[in-house]
């Protein structure tokens, strides 16, 4: 979309420097479970700080004590973790690329989640098309957002590790190992020495926490909270705490926010980047459902890699929604994505980019930091949904600061 750095990377291109790409990045963090696009997407200047801008506005009106209060009660009973933080310390906002009233690059919201992603990765996915490119284009581009790499490290160490022996920091999961994030989870290792563990291998005493490692016991004294609570709901998983219990950790990014920002959120926001979205029960309960439902798309609140959006709304797809569950559904408005990016086929690929946030202990609010990018042909943007379509998947957003 950077047409200059576009143009220098179209005609550089071949399958082998995309396997060269992919075999620097697996040296590093393993097989990548997920597929990987063949490009990275290249934001001009002005469209990277754009975006960035849109998530700041977003999270200060998330931020205001009227939204706080009104999604507070989102948070399942038995999932109240204590010591909620005043606001969360991981934000992803997704945005489609799309063209603005103007005819520029600009962002509209697909949806948003305070619980961490890929902050980790995109460090050393960044390196690896960074060893492969920095020849071809004659410069170095990054993701970051106000930030080099160095600074991005540091920030992410303070806000994940702070002050703790990293021994004592862990990455939580339920199966580590088995996740499709795995790689992630390698190159948090590698980065900050945090290890992934499995919280069935959690031991209680008391109020604290802590976990067996070559025979020794580890407190544990800070945990990056990589449980969905989907999953978890699912496998049902026999646990030695409660997530109401009152322990001596501290959560990175803290289990309430999962529940208080999410798509839900999206209702009650006014920000210019936001289309319209209502809850079914708030529709059923005025005027019912649009007439023409082809304008919009129908989520659930609360799901993870995409599972349960439907696309294609019908009546009688929403009529078939229990009315008990209809305030965990959400209609909003399709968006019309700008598919400015040409494969080599001549074929367009649609963009979206997640701005990702981190906000440490000593810092008022979460604040962009560093994007990631997901390319696809079809109708859904989740690397499960384009396994078989070339130029399709997980990237990132690389910015010309010229």
């Amino acid at each position: 979309m950077d047409p200059a750095l576009r143009d220098a990377f179209n005609r550089a291109y071949t399958p082998e420097l995309f396997e060269r790409y992919r075999k620097r990045l697996e040296g590093n963090v393993g097989p990548v479970p997920f597929r990987l696009a063949e490009t990275p997407v290249f934001l001009p200047k002005a469209t990277g700080e754009r975006l960035a801008e849109h998530a700041r506005g977003i999270v200060a009106e998330l931020s205001t004590p009227r939204c706080l209060e009104a999604m507070r009660p989102a948070v399942p009973a038995h999932y109240d973790v204590p010591r909620m933080d005043a606001l969360p310390s991981c934000v992803q906002v997704d945005f489609a690329l799309v063209r603005n009233e103007k005819g520029e690059l600009d962002g509209k919201i697909v949806e948003l989640q305070a619980f961490p992603s890929l902050y980790a990765f995109q460090v050393v996915q960044t390196r690896a098309w960074n060893e492969v490119l920095e020849p071809v284009l004659g410069k170095r581009v990054d993701p970051y957002l106000g930030v080099d790499e160095a600074q991005y490290l540091a920030w992410l160490k303070k806000t994940v590790v702070g002050d703790a022996d990293p021994e004592q920091v862990i990455l939580l999961d339920i199966d580590p190992a088995g996740q499709k994030t795995v790689p992630d989870f390698h190159a948090t290792k590698q980065l900050l020495d945090v290890d992934a563990v499995s919280i069935t291998d959690l031991k209680r005493e008391g109020r604290s926490l802590f976990r067996l490692k070559d025979g020794r016991r580890i407190p544990v004294k800070r945990i990056f909270n990589r449980v969905v609570f989907d999953e978890l709901d699912i496998k049902k998983p026999e646990l030695a705490f409660k997530y109401t219990d009152d322990l001596d950790v501290h959560w990175v990014p803290h289990p309430n926010w999962y529940w208080i920002w999410s798509k839900q959120s999206l209702p009650h926001l006014a920000h210019a980047s936001v289309p319209k979205s209502r809850r079914l029960s708030e529709l059923a309960a005025g005027d019912g459902w649009p007439k023409d439902l082809s304008r919009y798309v129908l989520k659930p609140l609360y799901s993870y890699a995409g599972t349960g959006v439907k696309i294609d709304v019908s009546a009688a797809d929403v009529d078939a929604i229990p009315v008990a569950d209809r305030d965990g559904w959400l209609l909003q408005e399709k968006i019309d994505y700008a598919r400015d990016l040409v494969a080599p086929d001549g074929s367009r690929v649609a963009v979206e980019i997640r701005v990702m946030c981190l906000r440490a202990e000593d810092e008022a609010m979460p604040v962009p930091a560093v994007n990631l990018a997901r390319f696809s042909r079809g109708k859904m943007h989740g690397v499960d949904h384009n396994k078989d379509m070339a130029w399709t998947g997980s990237s990132l957003g690389l910015i010309n600061d010229e």
